[in-house]
């Protein structure tokens, strides 16, 4: 089985401005906007670690000058 692929945080971003707008166009069930807010929040929580990767790389290579792998 091939490895899945981890989408950038931009590709993250975009899917969540799509789940945005399915919610905010009012034609979905409850039950939809439900999964729909579910599958947002698990985007909301990948960005949040990737982006607190990042930040601790570049504590890291501030620290000492050379860039280190986390």
């Amino acid at each position: 089985m091939a490895a899945k692929k981890e989408k950038s945080v931009e590709e993250t971003f975009q899917e969540l401005e799509e789940i945005i707008r399915k919610l905010e166009s009012g034609e979905s069930s409850l039950e939809e906007s439900f999964k729909y807010y579910e599958a947002g929040m698990k985007l909301v929580k990948s960005c949040n670690e990737k982006i607190d990767k990042v930040e601790k790389q570049i504590v890291v290579l501030e620290e000492d000058g050379e860039s280190h792998e986390l």
